[in-house]
């Protein structure tokens, strides 16, 4: 296959930290395209300032992926669709968990085809067991010692304990 017939797509996300349900969709989206960039962001305007600086988000994602051999990681600062054509992706993909994502991505799909039209957008609908999971719910109980295990990756238990703990 050469490089330019290769079905890329890109799953973009603060991931702060990241959880098992991002995970999910990855490794779904990892099944249906040849190569999958997990395009950690930056620096965002809807999120408030990140608990975890971009490198240590980005130890996190690969050490939860070394199993998706075409699942490749890297940060970026610039508008997704940018970021998409310049890695030769077409398609966004991202997870839907209910209404109020589903509004959002409406908002955010609209946006990035004003745009480009080079780039569409892939909804996976988010598996029952992690339809209520973000990664915010996640903070939000580790700060009060709430349990997280299942929830996201096993190194990131321990991290948020540390930096989270009250």
């Amino acid at each position: 296959m050469t490089p330019d017939s290769r079905r890329i797509a890109v799953c973009p996300g603060s991931y702060d930290p990241i959880t098992n349900g991002h995970l999910d969709v990855i490794a779904r989206a990892a099944t249906i395209f040849d190569v999958v960039i997990v395009g950690v962001v930056n620096a965002s305007v809807r999120k408030s300032r990140h608990l975890f600086d971009v490198e240590e988000r980005i130890a996190f994602i690969e050490g939860a992926i070394t199993a998706l051999d075409n699942v490749e990681v890297e940060p970026f600062a610039t508008l997704i669709v940018d970021f998409a054509l310049a890695k030769g992706a077409r398609t966004i993909v991202k997870g839907l968990r209910a209404i109020s994502d589903f509004e959002y991505e409406f908002e955010m799909n609209q946006l990035n085809r004003m745009q480009t039209d080079e780039v569409d957008t892939l909804y996976l609908m988010a598996s029952p067991q992690y339809s209520f999971l973000s990664s915010s719910g996640v903070k939000e109980l580790a700060t009060f010692g709430g349990n997280i295990d299942g929830l996201v990756p096993a190194p990131v238990v321990g991290r948020l304990k540390e930096q989270l703990a009250r």
